[in-house]
């Protein structure tokens, strides 16, 4: 996650100092990695939510049922070496999904969850402004699997030569979305939330 005048990954604090918010300091240093949405009230329009309170978009060729999430929380606690994603339903009944990435994706995720600007484009903000210039929208990001504790996403793309449904790592999916102008709604498979076993893409 460093790179030439980039900040650099988040340093691994004890417990009770996780919780701290907070931008770059002057050193680059970067945040703690816990954002908090709020309660099962938060406003829609935080990043994530389907602020326009219709239905999610579809998934082309139909497929499972979709709820819409948000980000609830990226959290680092010690002795852990990986962070952990808290994605939350905006509606009723407010089920939770959580899951662990690598240190770096979650750095990049509390950056994007707080809207954090830096110096020079980090690698989901430079793929955001190469989506931006080629005219290409970002239709949705859909959590749609899990295998052995590892789960699968798509990012749902809408350019002027089509629509594009590509795989990749939760993640990078959520990053991108909450890295768009308007953030992309976030879609999780339904039968994600009920069990930790696995669930066929």
């Amino acid at each position: 996650m460093t790179g030439d005048g980039g900040p650099a990954a988040a340093s691994v604090a004890a417990p009770a100092e996780v919780g701290a918010h907070g931008g770059p300091d002057d050193e680059g240093t970067a945040p703690a990695l816990e954002t908090d949405a709020g309660g099962p009230g938060a406003d829609a329009g935080e990043p994530g939510a389907d602020a326009g309170g219709g239905q999610p978009p579809a998934r082309p060729g139909g497929g499972p049922v979709l709820r819409t999430a948000l980000v609830s929380s990226v959290t680092l606690d010690l002795p852990a070496q990986h962070p952990t994603v808290v994605l939350r339903e905006v509606e009723s009944p407010w089920r939770q999904l959580q899951f662990h990435v690598g240190l770096p994706d979650g750095t990049a995720l509390a950056y994007a969850v707080r809207r954090i600007d830096t110096p020079r484009p980090l690698t989901h903000e430079l793929l955001g402004d190469i989506l931006a210039g080629f005219d290409i929208d970002v239709v949705a990001v859909r959590l749609v699997g899990r295998q052995q504790g590892t789960y699968f996403a798509e990012l749902d793309l809408q350019g002027r030569t089509g629509r594009r449904v590509l795989s990749c790592r939760p993640s990078d999916a959520l990053v991108v979305a909450l890295r768009q102008a308007v953030p992309a709604p976030i879609l999780v498979a339904e039968a994600l939330f009920d069990g930790e076993g696995d669930v066929l893409p």
